[in-house]
């Protein structure tokens, strides 16, 4: 069956961050846009077509990365269960050395290159956290958490899943195993909830103990 021209699009736009994931990893700003194009596989003029700069690149790769994270946010479930998924996928995507190498370069190319970091930080962590607290304000809403300040919980809950997790990432120090990162995410949910559980009225707990 002949592909339909969209469908070859999309395969040259991910050949073209799949390069670029690799090729800033290795070697950080002083990657060309020429150089991504030949990895990829693909023209300059197509490379060019799709992203104008290594800036636009790093600002869809961290859209791509964020999008795999909070991934569980999508889905259905009890907030506790949800929360545990995504604590899941952030360690996952912070803890394993497969996964760890491009940050690594982002932070090696930011002094140089601030636009890029820019970039790389609102189409990644600061979408993820948005996306958080959205979802956050949410379920606030439908009172099945009591989040009164949606921004700031979604900022503690990442860090209290994290902890030194990206310190360790950036010193390529030993990580977390699979077990520590499934016992520190039931964790952070449990804290979590405890404090933005949703809050039980003493005429329903009244009501509910007779």
């Amino acid at each position: 069956m002949a592909r339909r021209q969209g469908q070859i699009d999309e395969r040259k736009r991910e050949a073209v961050l799949d390069a670029a994931a690799t090729l800033f990893a290795e070697k950080g700003m002083a990657v060309s846009m020429e150089e991504i194009a030949r990895v990829a596989g693909v023209s300059k003029q197509t490379l060019y077509n799709r992203f104008a700069s290594k800036a636009e690149i790093a600002h869809a790769l961290a859209n791509q990365r964020s999008d795999a994270i909070v991934a569980p946010l999508m889905g259905t479930g009890e907030p506790a269960q949800v929360l545990e998924a995504l604590a899941v996928s952030l360690l996952e995507r912070v803890c394993r050395p497969d996964k760890v190498g491009s940050m690594r370069g982002v932070v090696l190319m930011s002094a140089e290159a601030p636009d890029i970091a820019l970039a790389v930080y609102e189409g990644g962590p600061l979408r993820s956290l948005k996306l958080l607290s959205a979802w956050l304000a949410e379920q606030t809403r439908a009172g099945r958490l009591d989040v009164p300040e949606p921004e700031d919980a979604a900022e503690m809950f990442n860090g209290m899943v994290l902890g030194h997790a990206h310190l360790r990432a950036m010193l390529n120090v030993p990580q977390l195993d699979a077990a520590r990162r499934a016992r520190r995410a039931r964790n952070a949910v449990r804290l979590f909830m405890a404090a933005y559980g949703p809050k039980v009225s003493v005429a329903s707990r009244t009501a509910s103990d007779a």
